[in-house]
């Protein structure tokens, strides 16, 4: 694989919507599958009431002023339907649901912003205004294993998204929209199926493929991982236990 060259800099696939009004913490509380009660940021997901991943997302506070806005980071493509979908759930809530296009998501190796909250190793990220675009975070990510977006994860099982080794999910903060089955796999210790990261082509598993990076992310069973599956020491940990 050729060598990349990182540059900490401005995520063009990513998108900020702004949560603004009244208890937005409170709304989306209920709604997602992590803790936005307590420290942001926090790696989450809204899934269907079956549990499966229609979006995923980083949620941040807007420390820029003294309000109590909330900051969504997703992914640009599927940033309208998000604010559609979590507009349904707003009913007569004075709250506004919006995209912010004077932000933007940045990200380095290192520094002084926060760790990424799913895996420290993906490196540094924060909100700020746009700047020139970043080269080489896609290969890290899936260097680590990583999956994210509705390409790689829609429409899978949460916990079959490795939203538990990421730190994207909790069973002790209440409800949250496909909470139920979600509970129940993970109650079960039954992931059966999970998301690799593999070298090459990934066959006709492949959810979808990055041929210039010669990497794929499949859909595979847990108890026989792909031969030519990345397996980052987060990961080999899940499937031992």
């Amino acid at each position: 694989m050729a060598e990349t060259t990182l540059a900490p800099t401005m995520l063009v696939d990513r998108a900020v919507i702004r949560l603004s009004g009244e208890d937005v913490r409170g709304f989306l509380q209920g709604l997602v599958t992590s803790d936005v009660a307590g420290p942001l940021p926090v790696w989450a997901g809204l899934l269907t009431p079956q549990g499966k991943c229609l979006f995923d997302f980083l949620v941040w506070p807007d420390t820029s002023n003294s309000g109590d806005d909330l900051l969504i980071e997703c992914e640009t493509d599927a940033a309208d339907d998000l604010v559609k979908r979590l507009s349904i759930y707003r009913l007569r809530r004075p709250i506004v649901i919006a995209r912010e296009p004077g932000l933007a998501v940045h990200w380095s190796l290192e520094g002084d912003s926060a760790p990424d909250p799913r895996l420290p190793q993906l490196g540094k990220r924060w909100i700020a205004p746009p700047s020139e675009p970043a080269t080489g975070w896609l290969a890290h990510r899936l260097s680590l294993g990583v999956t994210e977006g509705r390409a790689e994860l829609g429409d899978l099982l949460w916990l079959e998204c490795n939203a538990a080794e990421l730190n994207g999910v909790s069973f002790s903060k209440g409800c949250f929209v496909g909470q139920e089955n979600t509970a129940r796999m993970n109650w079960r210790a039954k992931v059966n199926r999970r998301l690799f990261v593999v070298r090459g082509e990934g066959g006709g598993k492949a959810r979808i493929a990055y041929p210039k990076l010669g990497l794929a992310v499949v859909h595979g069973r847990a108890e026989t991982p792909p031969d030519n599956a990345i397996l980052a020491p987060w990961l080999a940990g899940a499937l031992v236990a």
